[in-house]
């Protein structure tokens, strides 16, 4: 089943916010979703296993950095990019 998400990372009381944000778009790659990135967040569809599994990924990358807040909305009413 296909699904799109809206994703968003905050850093908390990190010096630096890069490295968390870059850790959840690098898992993300990784599954072979292609992220959308916007101003506050980042958008992506594909099948529900690779999304999850990328999500389960970039929050772990994340979570080693330091202290993160992780928010996600999911849909199932998307088609898959061609």
């Amino acid at each position: 089943m296909a699904v799109s998400a809206q994703i968003a990372i905050y850093p908390l009381r990190q010096e630096h916010l890069s490295p968390s944000i870059e850790a959840v778009r690098r898992a993300l790659q990784a599954q072979g979703l292609e992220p959308v990135p916007g101003p506050m967040s980042t958008y992506v569809v594909g099948e529900e296993q690779a999304v999850f599994t990328a999500l389960r990924e970039g929050f772990a990358q994340a979570s080693g950095m330091g202290h993160v807040v992780l928010t996600v909305t999911l849909s199932n009413a998307c088609p898959l990019p061609r």
